[in-house]
């Protein structure tokens, strides 16, 4: 969430800076700045009254022991009216912190300067584009079709054993995603980053220290009866590795990845655009996640953009890179790139990744902190992206590579999934 300080200072910025999101946040802010002014009201009251409760606390000991009696009961009550007004000032504070943070929740983190305006997806900018787009033959076939032809995923047995969204990959298909898992491991572990296994459920404060709650409240699977939520990607845990924690400016960079299932309710419409692995509630993904130094964010993000570059170079899908504008930029982040490999079968973008900055919009909720060099305690920043979602990749994957012969296997994976075609 933003910082109350900068909202304090800042409000008239922030106002205008939000108005990239095609949202007007005046209402908002300007209830958080009332709310914060009541609180601070509140916290000197209360303070005054408990300075004077104790100070005539000490009178009233220093009296019974002059054999003032009689005075000292009438400063007691004096004492007896202020806890009285302190517990009533107490939970009228308490009271207003609470709406405070609700109000605080439901502000969007500010875009980055280079954010461009827009309202849709429509509007997103191409910054980059790679690749040759292969020529098919006319009667190629889209990734769901070549799926049953080749009997590696079944559609219909995940309807049978769960529901629409949850498919069973099967032989080569099960074996091919596995290799992909292990491949971006590979690539993520010798680029520096740390693997982790993370639980794939988290509790309610994990979720509002990342941003998923309450902005995402209704695409979470929850558990009610242990309260936890399925996670809708690593990044969640990953990153909640460091709530309430105190860094030292030494620990930089902190890069961690990791590779879990992910869960997420999204109402899928009908037509060709959600069928097959185009969208799904259960899928797999292998995540990078960065903790730096405000200094040093944006030159992490630029090599996390050119680390998932070379990991579709290497799997020789056409791809192109979309820096978000502000209407479809994600409540958390202040800038992000989506990447997409075009699917020839289909002839369109599919989504593939998603690399962004946070800046101090997660470490405010998570309370993730550092010392600086003089000693004082500052906000760190959080990025992470999908290196990478694997539905649309495998769909790429077969749609391009499909061939009269069969599904040729991109040379890099050969080594881990054992086999150069499926046929």
């Amino acid at each position: 969430m933003l910082q109350l300080q900068a909202i304090r200072e800042q409000k008239e910025e922030i106002i205008n800076a939000l108005q990239k999101r095609s949202i007007d946040a005046a209402p908002l802010v300007e209830k958080v700045v009332a709310l914060d002014e009541r609180r601070r009201a509140l916290q000197t009251r209360l303070d005054a009254t408990l300075a004077e409760s104790n100070k005539l606390s000490k009178e009233i000991g220093t009296l019974y022991k002059s054999g003032k009696a009689q005075e000292a009961n009438v400063i007691k009550e004096r004492t007896s009216a202020l806890k009285e007004d302190s517990k009533t000032m107490g939970e009228a504070l308490n009271q207003t912190a609470e709406e405070l943070q609700e109000v605080l929740y439901q502000i969007p983190n500010v875009p980055h300067p280079s954010v461009p305006l827009g309202t849709s997806e429509e509007d997103n900018e191409e910054v980059f584009r790679e690749g040759e787009i292969p020529t098919l033959e006319t009667d190629a076939l889209p990734h769901w079709e070549l799926a049953k032809k080749y009997d590696i995923i079944d559609f219909e047995l995940g309807v049978k054993i769960t529901g629409a969204g949850f498919p069973v990959y099967k032989g080569k298909g099960a074996r091919l995603q596995r290799a992909l898992i292990s491949y971006f491991l590979d690539k993520n572990t010798e680029a520096g980053y740390t693997e982790m296994q993370v639980p794939h459920l988290v509790n309610e404060a994990s979720g509002f220290g990342t941003g998923q709650l309450p902005d995402k409240e209704g695409q979470m699977y929850h558990v009610v009866e242990e309260d936890l939520y399925l996670i809708p990607t690593a990044e969640v845990p990953v990153t909640n590795i460091f709530r309430n924690e105190l860094l030292n400016p030494n620990d930089f960079p902190i890069c961690y990845t990791a590779y879990t299932p992910c869960f997420r309710r999204e109402a899928g419409s009908y037509g060709a655009h959600v069928r097959g692995l185009n969208r799904l509630h259960q899928f797999d993904k292998v995540e990078i996640v960065r903790v730096e130094h405000p200094e040093e964010s944006y030159k992490a993000l630029d090599g996390m953009v050119e680390h998932v570059k070379a990991i579709l170079r290497e799997l020789q899908l056409p791809f192109r890179i979309l820096r978000l504008c502000g209407g479809d930029l994600g409540f958390t982040s202040a800038l992000t790139y989506d990447f997409e490999v075009f699917s020839t079968a289909q002839e369109r973008w599919l989504e593939i990744s998603s690399v962004s900055n946070f800046e101090t919009y997660q470490a405010n909720r998570l309370k993730l902190r550092y010392k600086d060099e003089n000693g004082k305690s500052r906000l760190a920043h959080t990025l992470n992206g999908s290196s990478l979602a694997l539905p649309r990749v495998l769909a790429g994957i077969l749609e391009n590579f499909q061939t009269p012969d069969g599904i040729k296997i991109p040379e890099v994976l050969v080594p881990y999934c054992g086999f150069t075609h499926i046929d």
